[in-house]
């Protein structure tokens, strides 16, 4: 699994004209799935993004999780993080998972994620052709790949 965390002071996401999900202070997520990945990936990343440590405490520092300031959390599936682009200019997407592989991994993701959090996380829909809009805060932007765990 492949993750684009963004620290969002609000961010949403629409499906033909229409808000689906929105959300306030937190994270957008960014996950791109593959057909390699399991129950573990998606344990060790959730556990990982609520843990992160990158909202400012009262000095000003990344010390706060997103537990700590209550945030919420929107994820938005998101095939092309997994690009490849050795050859030419149009990049392949052949390590991207298959739709009804991913589609679970994906729905488990949010499932996990939101327990951990204690609230419901916000989401895109699947496969839809979505307008994301974000206003980063910081701006603060961290990738994760769960196959790159050091």
């Amino acid at each position: 699994m492949r993750a684009v965390i963004q620290r969002v002071a609000h961010a949403s996401v629409s499906i033909e004209g229409q808000i689906k999900s929105e959300i306030q202070q937190g994270y957008l997520i960014l996950l791109g799935c593959e057909n390699a990945d399991s129950e573990e990936d998606i344990q060790w990343l959730a556990h990982k993004i609520v843990g992160l440590r990158i909202f400012d405490d009262e000095m000003g520092v990344m010390n706060k999780s997103i537990m700590d300031i209550g945030g919420e959390i929107l994820v938005v599936s998101q095939f092309t993080l997994w690009a490849s682009y050795k050859k030419g200019n149009r990049p392949s997407y052949l390590r991207a998972g298959k739709h009804e592989i991913t589609v679970p991994l994906y729905e488990r993701f949010v499932k996990v994620l939101s327990e951990q959090l204690g609230k419901t996380v916000q989401t895109g829909e699947f496969g839809a052709y979505m307008k994301v809009e974000l206003l980063n805060d910081g701006p603060v932007t961290i990738c994760m790949d769960t196959k790159n765990k050091e």
